[in-house]
């Protein structure tokens, strides 16, 4: 293992990195991380596809973190995730086990490797209303007159955008203080890669499986359980469509058309963040996904005792 201490799997839906995850955890006495922003809540097994039979491993359990946290219905958000990633990091590493973070939540995995501290900064109420007759011109002035470690991170594409960029700056200067870093962690990154039409077809594929192992099911009892439309929306993809068809805003037909659409956009929305990630200096060893599993798993252990 050298110097890593963290090995990162990450992939797009439908890429099969949870089952590589799990044969590298079991070959290296390791436990999982799961970076993924829905499979905190419980109750949501199907449409987020926990899949937790996959963590049992020739009568071995594999150990895994950060899956069934949260109650469905609430909100988690990326301060979360990195408080709940530094406190299983640090019991993993006690152990003397390897921990393996795994999942297609690029921004959470980024959160916890570069070590971004801006997601917890509050909303000022009195800011926003002081800023909100701005034009982009007279925001962006104000910004760059503004100096803290997040001048030259900050998104300011949009107004929305650089009044948080101005609330951030504005608030690191004052609280700087505040903030703590996460663990160093030298991390080891594998990417699961595999063609287009092959991902195409897994999550058609995946997506009818699933509905006919009760995901329209699951969706009625998280209703019944009292979360709210609303949520289920915001959770988006399987609980936002399904949903939409159990209030009869859609046919069935067009819920699945929709659905499998909006899947295939975000696998390619992952693989977009991927490669952002590594053109922002992250490096990614990508592993060819169509390979037999045996296969994957030799060269990723391979490369990472090289």
């Amino acid at each position: 293992m050298g110097e890593t201490d963290l090995i990162v799997i990450l992939g797009p839906t439908a890429s099969g990195k949870t089952r590589l995850a799990v044969r590298l955890a079991y070959e290296l006495n390791g436990e999982i991380i799961s970076a993924d922003s829905r499979q905190v809540y419980k109750d949501m097994n199907i449409g987020t596809g926990k899949d937790l039979h996959e963590f049992e491993i020739n009568g071995t359990s594999i150990p895994h973190h950060l899956i069934n946290i949260r109650e469905a219905g609430e909100k988690y958000n990326i301060f979360e995730f990195q408080q709940d990633f530094e406190r299983a990091y640090t019991s993993i590493k006690a152990k003397g086990k390897v921990a393996v973070l795994c999942g297609g939540t690029g921004l959470y995995i980024e959160s916890v490797l570069k070590d971004f501290q801006y997601t917890s900064v509050p909303i000022d109420e009195n800011l926003r209303v002081e800023l909100a007759f701005k034009s982009k011109e007279e925001l962006t002035t104000i910004h760059q007159q503004l100096t803290s470690s997040y001048s030259g991170l900050a998104d300011t594409s949009t107004i929305k955008r650089l009044i948080r960029a101005i609330e951030i700056s504005t608030y690191l200067n004052k609280n700087a203080h505040d903030f703590h870093s996460l663990p160093q962690v030298n991390a080891f990154i594998f990417g699961i890669d595999i063609s287009r039409e092959l991902r195409r077809e897994r999550i058609s594929e995946r997506l009818l499986k699933r509905i006919s192992e009760g995901m329209i099911e699951e969706v009625q009892q998280l209703l019944a359980k009292g979360v709210s439309m609303e949520t289920l929306v915001y959770y988006g993809l399987e609980y936002k469509f399904i949903a939409q068809y159990l209030n009869a805003e859609l046919d069935y037909e067009t819920m699945l058309e929709r659905l499998e659409t909006a899947i295939h956009q975000f696998a390619k929305r992952q693989m977009t963040y991927f490669r952002k990630m590594e053109k922002d200096g992250l490096t990614i060893n990508w592993i060819n996904g169509e390979e037999p599993l045996d296969e994957q798993l030799r060269v990723l252990v391979k490369t990472i005792k090289q």
